[in-house]
């Protein structure tokens, strides 16, 4: 893992600093799908709802946990996964990670049970930037850019992924990783 000075990219990881000051992204982990100048979008990892897919979809029978993507257009369902097999129509983010795909076969996999929570993760709304506006966060020092694989965002549990993103990166982000959510209780 790099440090805050990586460019931003697709497949990119946007960890929030630890005193951001915005609700929507509080110790927040933001994986870019897709970047360019024009604008950016994203899906946040690691903040769950009580909700499951079959809460959101009445033809679907599997109880797949649902996360937040971001304050964008909650009433959209995004997804990412790392099946080859379901590559129809996805867009790779990284390698071995896709965004999207086929939305009728993937369901049909999920009501299957062939494809589950440790392949695909579903979203609902979106983390989004317009043309400069991510730049200018990174450039204000809101977000630590890195890079993690597949294997790490689907294998680390949600409640450990901001701490164990900064664990890994090393150095100073390992004294990061441990600062307290609210420092007046320290």
């Amino acid at each position: 893992m790099n440090d805050n000075h990586t460019a931003v990219s697709t497949g990119s990881l946007l960890v929030a600093e630890p005193f951001l000051g915005d609700g929507n992204f509080d110790r927040s982990v933001v994986l870019i799908c897709e970047y360019s100048p024009a604008g950016s979008f994203g899906l946040i990892m690691n903040q769950a709802t009580d909700l499951q897919l079959s809460d959101v979809l009445d033809d679907v029978y599997a109880d797949l946990p649902l996360f937040v993507g971001g304050p964008v257009q909650q009433n959209t369902l995004h997804f990412i996964h790392r099946r080859p097999d379901l590559i129809d129509g996805a867009i790779q983010v990284d390698q071995g990670l896709y965004w999207s795909g086929d939305f009728e076969q993937v369901k049909q996999a999920v009501n299957m049970g062939t494809l589950t929570e440790k392949d695909i993760r579903f979203f609902l709304g979106y983390s989004g930037w317009d043309g400069g506006q991510l730049a200018n966060e990174i450039k204000h020092k809101s977000w630590i850019v890195t890079r993690a694989n597949a294997d790490f965002l689907f294998d680390t549990p949600v409640i450990d992924f901001w701490r164990d993103v900064l664990k890994r990166m090393g150095g100073m982000y390992q004294t990061i990783a441990h600062y307290p959510a609210d420092p007046s209780l320290n």
